[in-house]
């Protein structure tokens, strides 16, 4: 048997949208269930988003240290942020992402996994790409604000962050989905049988 997630959607019979924020909004479904009863279910609506597992000739991966108020904790992350257009292309976006947080550019890149972070919840996808080959970036820094006033950046050996991981230390999902890939690409067919970076993706389709 293959083990492969299928796409499906049951029946709706009301929607409404209660809250409406800057990125993000909450919605109300009335879904048909299996035996017929109607339920609602609530939600977060994500433009999605893209992170940038970055890997250095000396296996460090590029980190960030940044606040997160809504679980009230500092994170190690990697470079990650949303889709803010409609049907964007990831790999533009992601290329972004590495420039604005880390001033840097890579020449190699795969995709390294998509994921769902909070399906009984929300219905953001993020794709976590694989960048390599990795060296400063032209002109000058991108400005910060508000929370990333505060980030710090650093390189952290892989070996380290797995070892943050499985004791729990670390808990940003992209961070902790994304090294942990790596370690099984490695394990597996190797990192040059990943996907491409412009693989397609269902979730958030785009134009190459």
């Amino acid at each position: 048997m293959t083990i492969k997630d299928t796409p499906e959607e049951w029946e709706i019979r009301a929607t409404q949208t209660p809250f409406v924020g800057n990125k993000t909004s909450v919605r109300t479904d009335d879904v048909v269930m299996p035996d017929g009863t109607v339920v609602g279910r609530d939600y977060q609506v994500h433009p999605g988003s893209v992170a940038v597992l970055a890997l250095d000739e000396a296996d460090r991966v590029l980190v960030l240290r940044q606040y997160r108020h809504p679980v009230r904790h500092k994170l190690w992350e990697i470079p990650a942020g949303l889709l803010d257009v409609p049907g964007e292309n990831p790999l533009h976006a992601a290329q972004r992402e590495l420039y604005e947080e880390a001033h840097v550019k890579a020449e190699d890149w795969r995709v390294l996994t998509d994921v769902y972070t909070t399906p009984g919840g929300c219905d953001e996808a993020v794709r976590i790409f694989l960048a390599r080959e990795l060296s400063a970036a032209e002109g000058e820094r991108f400005a910060v604000a508000e929370e990333e006033a505060d980030m710090e950046l650093d390189r952290v050996p892989v070996a380290d962050l797995v070892r943050g991981v499985l004791a729990g230390e670390l808990h940003n999902n992209c961070l902790v989905v994304g090294v942990l890939s790596l370690v099984a690409a490695r394990g597996g067919d190797g990192l040059d049988a990943l996907r491409p970076a412009q693989a397609p993706w269902p979730a958030r389709p785009f134009e190459a």
